[in-house]
């Protein structure tokens, strides 16, 4: 099976904070991030222009050193490549953790599993995907 083409590269990241309005003054305010998108008052979605980062606030605490990453994000350049690489790592026996679903922003994604459980999503979000 050969390999879909739209990879525009891994410019998305989603992490776990327990602080959600210390991280958005952190991230924003000392960084200059600019709010993308608030779903909800437990999602934040940050841009730089060209790149995404999506702030989760954890549900439970977290031991003092830990994990904090949710999930790796590759961008792709159209909608039509999301399902297109779904069907390609699913037959390269790639587990997927979440069929390819449209959400209510407008982008288009799927989430796998790499070989040590980690969550991978590929994602079309337009407003980073050049298109």
């Amino acid at each position: 099976m050969k390999r879909p083409d739209g990879m525009a590269g891994l410019r998305h990241v989603a992490i776990w904070v327990q602080d959600l309005e210390a991280c958005e003054r952190f991230y924003c305010g000392l960084l200059g991030m600019q709010i993308e998108w608030r779903p909800d008052p437990d999602n934040l979605y940050l841009t730089n222009g060209n790149d995404n980062l999506a702030l989760h606030r954890a549900t439970k605490p977290f031991a003092a050193e830990g994990q904090r990453l949710d999930h790796v994000g590759f961008i792709l350049r159209g909608a039509e490549y999301v399902d297109q690489w779904c069907d390609y790592l699913g037959g390269n026996s790639v587990k997927i953790a979440q069929a390819p679903k449209t959400h209510r922003d407008g982008a288009r994604s799927f989430y796998c599993r790499d070989p040590e459980g980690n969550l991978i999503q590929f994602i079309h979000h337009p407003p980073i995907a050049g298109k």
